[in-house]
């Protein structure tokens, strides 16, 4: 293996080592990783909590991601290069997004982007507040009156 041959090159390898040792870290030591994440790690974990599951399956993903910058990077392959400039891109933007939003970049792509390109369709503008006006408006159960039968898509 060869060092990489121009600044791409090296921006990409220096990139790949440092997923690659930030992924071992997760997978060696999730504690760690978390603390340097500014996550609180508690002594035990509740039932269902799966942090460490999500925490050791995106490690190894880096552990991958950085090997194969790394390969390109020393094989000089510049067509990789180009490749990863949209997903660095994307990846730049949905951060960028989640800190500017506060992390609640799926509540705003829900009420901006599928509510207002949804809108037509969404199960209140074809059923409306009335009962009924929906062809397959439930029967109303004993607690409702008929103006109160949803439409089951609602």
């Amino acid at each position: 293996m060869r060092l990489p041959r121009s600044f791409s090159g090296w921006t990409i390898g220096v990139f790949g080592v440092l997923a690659f040792a930030l992924g071992l870290l997760g997978l060696l030591s999730p504690g760690t990783m978390l603390t340097m994440l500014g996550f609180e790690v508690p002594e035990a974990r509740a039932a269902g909590d799966y942090t460490l599951v999500y925490l050791a399956a995106s490690s190894m993903a880096a552990v991958n991601m950085g090997a194969y910058y790394v390969f390109a990077a020393c094989a000089d392959y510049v067509p990789f290069f180009r490749w990863t400039v949209p997903f660095r891109l994307v990846t730049f933007t949905v951060f960028t997004t989640l800190v500017v939003t506060g992390g609640r970049a799926g509540r705003v792509r829900r009420r901006r982007g599928v509510g207002g390109a949804g809108g037509p369709w969404s199960p209140g503008s074809r059923c409306g507040a009335r009962a009924g006006c929906c062809p397959r408006a439930r029967t109303p159960t004993p607690d409702q009156t008929p103006d109160q039968t949803p439409c089951p898509d609602a």
